[in-house]
Formats: structure tokens, C-alpha cells, sequence
């Protein structure tokens, strides 16, 4: 069990961004120990982990939480549910990976050409810095 500090750590998703997730319904409630003090198991910081891996690739809030807003899909098959129960879950979830796809493949699209103009800019600079140490 871990404290929701080691949790942060852990997770490298910050305390506060953790209470705030579970506020908004991203991260379900934790459980809590004496004092109401939030404590977390493997399984919690492995989602956690989860989560902060679809927030970099620059996933909305909004979508992670239509995402994960009807629980684990491996924890229901874990607990034997039939997968006709689970098909709308993982429709919706394919739905919302490849709209977040098809933007992340536009994103980089645009990355490469940055890039591109980037290493064009820098072959620029290096060519004029020669020139000028050859003419002295």
C-alpha cells in the first residue's frame, strides 16, 4: 500500500493532479485508511500510469474520462464477465484511440515539418559560419 505521495512518485503524476483526477472522475475514489488518509495498491499506480501515458500524448481530460469512465476492462474479464457485456466498452474505447490517433498522426505530420525546416535553418547557420572562417 502506498501513500498518495509515493503514490506521485511513483507514477510521476503529482499529488495534486491525483486528488483533481479523482475529483473530475478520472481516477476512481482510492481507499482509505485511518484519518481518511488515500491509500493506493500496484494496480491503482499501474492506471495511474496508464492515464499519464494518454495525457502526454496530448489526449483531453474529457476523453480520458469517456475512456475510463465504466472501469477496467481487464479487471471485468478478470472477473470472468461475458465479453458481449464488454463489446460496448471496447467499441467505445477503439472509437475514442483511433480519433486520438488520427490526431496524433496530424501532430506529427506537422513535428516532421518543423523538424525539417529546423535542420534546414541549422545546415543554414553552420554553411555561413564556415564561409566566414574560410574568408579570413
Amino acid at each position: 500500500m502506498f501513500s498518495i505521495s509515493e503514490a506521485a512518485e511513483k507514477s510521476g503524476i503529482s499529488s495534486y493532479t491525483l486528488r483533481y483526477y479523482e475529483k473530475i472522475g478520472i481516477l476512481p475514489s482510492p481507499k482509505r485508511r485511518e484519518g481518511n488518509i488515500r491509500y493506493y495498491t500496484e494496480k491503482d499506480i499501474a492506471f495511474m500510469v496508464f492515464l499519464k501515458s494518454l495525457k502526454e500524448t496530448g489526449m483531453l481530460l474529457e476523453e480520458i474520462r469517456e475512456m475510463v469512465n465504466d472501469g477496467c476492462i481487464v479487471e471485468k474479464i478478470e472477473q470472468n464477465i461475458e465479453a458481449s457485456q464488454l463489446k460496448p466498452s471496447i467499441h467505445k474505447r477503439i472509437e475514442i484511440l483511433l480519433k486520438h490517433l488520427e490526431k496524433m498522426e496530424k501532430k506529427k505530420k506537422e513535428l516532421d515539418g518543423v523538424i525539417s525546416t529546423t535542420k534546414e535553418k541549422i545546415d543554414y547557420y553552420y554553411s555561413i559560419s564556415f564561409e566566414d572562417v574560410k574568408k579570413k
